[in-house]
């Protein structure tokens, strides 16, 4: 399916300017709830389409005509158009291609037939879109796909009731409108798994604050995930009438939409084993250098002048890390990351002897968004797929592995960098977030960290290019057992989303890399097979380039000399040419 483009989304991409950091840190709590009414935004979204499906086959929820007419004024309010409908047929290939979307609003039971989940699995896997609201988890029970795309299903609920919802994720367009914590009335679902593991938790429920909730002190109510080329979106409000009128319940909803339609970006990857450094209530443990500051506002900081740097003083990072934190710039301001510097109230120590990860949408090359300030771009196309506009928020993740530092933004690879200077290292020093200068507005949530697993903070999931900046495709989108795996021009689609597992595999439309029957003589059939954890579906990514299979000590190979748009992949023995080199999520 066409996604829309970024190049019609008016990214803000190019050059910028950065040099030395400084900063202090002042006051206010943060916490409170925001109530942001869902109207036209700023900068308007290209024109695309939505489906709003709300057939039942158990249960029917009152709320579902308010749902429609609420999903009616947000398009009519944000440049989509909605078209609402309880009739299955509309799932075939070929009506599903119109959407960016589809939603599913307060489905109960068995909706689709045979045909019709065979074309909405079509449709995610090419890219398409889907949103869950509420009742969306109390369908197609016997669906393994839906189960996996809806990331958890319905067990029990208590009476409607005020709960506490905290919000875990404030950089997703869902969730950036509210506050840490948001008190609401609804109809509070349990599920029968926790999709922590598989999705990412944007807000989950305080059990403490109402009565009824079984999931053990762990309860998420919302969350995001990509799903076998797809953007899944789900949230378990919505069960009340009043849910629909409520203006940040319509701007949570219109996040989603906008995330599932590809709109906007996220860092949708799971997250666990996280250790906050700046929490959003205070910044003990944080120092200023040089002149400027930071205010803190709604578990924010916000730079104000400068040349400055805010530095976490209370603990220097040492061996392998994944570092994340969210931004937001307002405009064409300048700001960046430091890492990998001494400790000192000097900022310019840290432009010395660390490396800035920029924040500058408009400045040259090796100084702009995504790149290691004055040592190397980002892939500038890569970054701009990724990049939100000002005025919304982004996700970097850091993450240190030895001397190699990886920058992800909003989930997606950008920057692949190693460092060779031995007045620099990577392997330890501080932090810090820059203030750069008067007239220069950028702000900083949620920073955190995780120690001891910089290699593994989660799967990785995106196009793994090869000989001549070909994809690695599966063929026709097709997931039978057996299916040819090949290289291809790239053109975003499920079938060139492969997802880097902890495993070792790499997964691809629910299914593995695999090596045709375990086998190791060189040009041995490599295909798509159901995984089931053997040998065979194991790569190991190398030094040089190459992905090696260990079980057979041979590498991931473009089979012959020309490497056009259909050639297969195989095993062969490792020899280091280009064919045999490939760059991973």
């Amino acid at each position: 399916m066409r996604k829309i483009s970024k190049a019609a989304l008016g990214l803000f991409v190019g050059a910028a300017m950065c040099v030395a950091p400084q900063v202090t840190a002042q006051s206010e709590a943060a916490g409170h709830t925001l109530t942001v009414d869902a109207g036209p935004r700023a900068a308007a979204d290209p024109a695309y389409q939505v489906l709003v499906f709300s057939k039942t086959a158990g249960f029917r929820h009152s709320s579902i005509d308010d749902g429609i007419a609420a999903l009616r004024d947000l398009g009519t309010a944000n440049n989509f158009t909605v078209d609402a409908t309880e009739d299955a047929q509309a799932f075939t290939s070929g009506n599903l291609a119109q959407y960016e979307a589809v939603v599913f609003l307060s489905t109960t039971g068995d909706v689709l037939d045979g045909a019709q989940q065979t074309a909405f699995e079509q449709y995610v896997q090419d890219g398409g879109g889907y949103v869950g609201i509420h009742a969306a988890a109390d369908t197609e029970y016997d669906w393994p796909f839906y189960e996996g795309l809806a990331g958890a299903l319905f067990h029990s609920h208590p009476a409607v009731q005020s709960a506490t919802v905290e919000i875990e994720d404030r950089a997703h367009d869902a969730t950036a409108h509210l506050g840490s914590t948001w008190q609401r009335t609804d109809e509070w679902y349990n599920y029968r798994t926790n999709p922590r593991t598989t999705a990412r938790v944007l807000a989950s429920l305080d059990e403490s604050s109402y009565s009824g909730g079984n999931m053990n002190g762990d309860h998420p109510i919302a969350w995001c995930k990509d799903y076998q080329g797809g953007r899944a979106f789900y949230t378990g409000g919505g069960h009340t009438d009043e849910s629909y009128t409520d203006p940040a319940f319509r701007r949570h909803l219109l996040g989603g939409i906008r995330w599932a339609a590809g709109t906007t970006n996220a860092d949708c990857r799971p997250e666990t084993g996280y250790t906050a450094l700046f929490d959003g209530s205070s910044t003990t443990g944080w120092k200023q250098a040089g002149p400027g500051g930071f205010t803190l506002a709604d578990g924010t900081l916000t730079s104000h002048g400068g040349l400055g740097m805010h530095w976490y003083s209370a603990k220097e990072l040492t061996g392998d890390y994944s570092l994340k934190l969210d931004w937001k710039a307002v405009g064409d301001d300048n700001s960046g990351v430091f890492i990998g510097f001494p400790a000192s109230d000097d900022p310019w120590t840290a432009v010395n002897n660390g490396y800035e990860i920029q924040i500058d949408a408009t400045d040259a090359a090796d100084r702009t968004t995504g790149a290691v300030y004055g040592f190397q771009s980002a892939d500038i196309a890569a970054r701009d797929a990724a990049l939100n506009p000002p005025g919304e928020w982004n996700t970097y993740e850091l993450r240190v592995t030895g001397e190699r530092l990886e920058i992800f933004l909003n989930g997606s690879k950008i920057n692949d960098f190693t460092n060779t200077d031995p007045a620099r290292s990577l392997k330890d020093g501080h932090i810090g977030i820059q203030n750069h200068g008067d007239g220069d507005e950028v702000s900083f949530r949620n920073l955190r960290v995780k120690q001891g697993d910089g290699q593994q903070p989660g799967p990785r999931s995106g196009e793994v290019k090869g000989v001549n900046g070909k994809c690695l495709d599966v063929d026709n989108s097709q997931t039978a057992d057996g299916t040819e795996v090949q290289i291809w021009t790239c053109n975003g689609s499920g079938a060139q989303k492969w997802a880097v597992q902890g495993d070792g595999s790499l997964q691809a439309l629910g299914k593995c890399l695999d090596v045709s029957g375990g086998g190791s003589a060189d040009g041995t059939r490599v295909q798509l097979w159901t995984c089931n954890g053997s040998g065979a579906q194991k790569w190991a990514p190398q030094a040089d380039g190459t992905v090696r299979n260990p079980q057979s000590g041979k590498c991931l190979d473009a089979s012959g000399g020309t490497w056009n748009d259909g050639t297969p992949v195989h095993l062969w023995t490792c020899h280091t040419g280009p064919n045999q080199k490939w760059t991973l999520p």
